[in-house]
């Protein structure tokens, strides 16, 4: 006991004076950073934190992290140091290709195949300059990397069922036709700090049960960086994060049992690789795929005006308006255009009235006082007008947007500023909307 909590000890102590766990939190500030500045450009008002968005990755991202530690020691998962650093240093060339390539699935997908092709190649490498790091890739045990990938796409899973929806940032995107339609984009980002195994045979002595890959008493940490992106046009951000989870949790089964069949059969691990890599993109060519043929949901119907998303703390979040809900009447007045509704909330500064149609169909009354100060269109950020002038990419953002806070919005020539939102400022009065 003595012994372990000794181990346990000095994995702490590696996972703090090692660069790795500081660099996914910094990735994390900076994406926020950015899409905080996305939604001032778009919609001229934040829905998210950047204080309490880290604090959500960080605490979130440590429970996950021991939860799959505990997991992977119980199958024997191990890792040493050199192959820690192999592993970040291909996830952070990957990410120089694409941000969402900064996954563990690719890092160790890639080395499974890097591994197969020096076996092919004299011994004579292994010695010299860069000799350690050909070393460590072929001491690599990428069945049981591969089991832990698995483990980190079922924690994913459950990250983005359990917070997706609240991750959800609303966009202006260039739909079909040449029309603006509303969307959103789910994207988060966790730092888990891993603890694994050492490997039997390199001084550690053997585990009290005979776990499934191997591995030796004796810890050594490793922090890893798991995270999702998509974006919708055609479903509410609850629907698209289930779907996701959903896909995410398919892919961590299939690729545990191909990791499994790799370590009771060794020829199966380029498989096994190639599947990590290649499963993973079909997963997002699947959902592109399923985007292009849905038609937008957040667009204005013939008669009302359709919500987009709901502001933290808003009067409309008080009045229990949801997204994707059509707002109908506000004071008597049947809305048919986006600048109508300023005009009757005028109408009655004091109160309001609004006929909302939820999401079943149903119409709903609502009412509440307004006070001064308050949002000038309660909260409620609306679907953008066809011809909306500005709008976001649908792509994610590569790591330069990322580190420089880019937004990457761009103006569509000949359109308005239709569906950009002005924030009031506090104790002022509600100027137009700009519609």
């Amino acid at each position: 006991m003595t012994d372990l909590l000794a181990d346990w000890g000095s994995a702490w102590i590696h996972l703090l004076i090692q660069p790795y766990y500081y660099i996914a939190v910094l990735f994390v500030i900076l994406y926020f950073r950015r899409q905080i500045a996305l939604e001032r450009k778009l919609v001229h008002v934040k829905l998210h934190s950047l204080g309490s968005e880290l604090w959500r990755a960080v605490w979130s991202g440590a429970v996950l992290g021991l939860a799959v530690s505990l997991l992977a020691i119980l199958l024997g998962v191990t890792v040493s140091g050199t192959a820690v650093a192999c592993i970040w240093g291909v996830s952070l060339l990957l990410m120089l290709i694409r941000v969402r390539y900064l996954c563990f699935a690719y890092a160790i997908g890639v080395l499974g195949v890097v591994q197969l092709i020096l076996t092919w190649l004299p011994d004579s490498l292994q010695s010299g300059q860069g000799g350690e790091i050909v070393t460590a890739i072929l001491d690599m045990d990428i069945p049981a990397l591969l089991a832990l990938a698995a483990l980190l796409h079922l924690a994913e899973a459950l990250l983005a069922r359990w917070q997706g929806p609240g991750l959800a940032s609303p966009l202006f995107l260039d739909g079909k036709r040449g029309k603006v339609v509303g969307g959103y984009r789910l994207e988060g980002f966790w730092p888990l700090p891993l603890f694994l195994l050492i490997p039997a045979g390199t001084g550690a002595e053997h585990l009290p049960w005979q776990p499934l890959l191997g591995g030796g008493l004796g810890l050594v940490s490793l922090p890893v960086l798991i995270g999702f992106s998509e974006t919708t046009h055609s479903r509410l951000p609850a629907r698209k994060a289930a779907a996701t989870a959903g896909h995410l949790l398919i892919y961590s089964i299939v690729l545990l049992g191909l990791a499994l069949l790799a370590h009771w059969w060794s020829p199966l691990t380029v498989l096994a690789a190639l599947a990590a890599l290649g499963l993973h993109e079909g997963i997002r060519l699947y959902s592109g795929l399923v985007e292009q043929g849905s038609s937008p949901l957040f667009v204005h119907p013939p008669s009302g005006l359709k919500v987009l998303a709901v502001l933290p703390g808003s009067p409309a979040e008080e009045l229990g308006i949801a997204p994707g809900e059509v707002v109908l009447k506000v004071n008597g007045v049947a809305l048919t255009a986006a600048a109508q509704l300023h005009e009757a909330l005028r109408l009655n500064a004091a109160y309001c009235k609004l006929e909302v149609q939820n999401l079943e169909g149903e119409s709903k009354f609502l009412q509440r006082p307004i006070y001064e100060g308050e949002h000038h269109q309660l909260g409620m950020i609306l679907a953008p007008e066809p011809d909306t002038g500005l709008t976001a990419a649908a792509k994610p953002a590569n790591i330069l947007e990322i580190i420089t806070a880019k937004t990457g919005t761009h103006r569509r020539a000949g359109g308005t500023s239709g569906g950009e939102l002005k924030r009031p400022k506090p104790g002022g009065k509600r100027g137009t909307a700009e519609m």
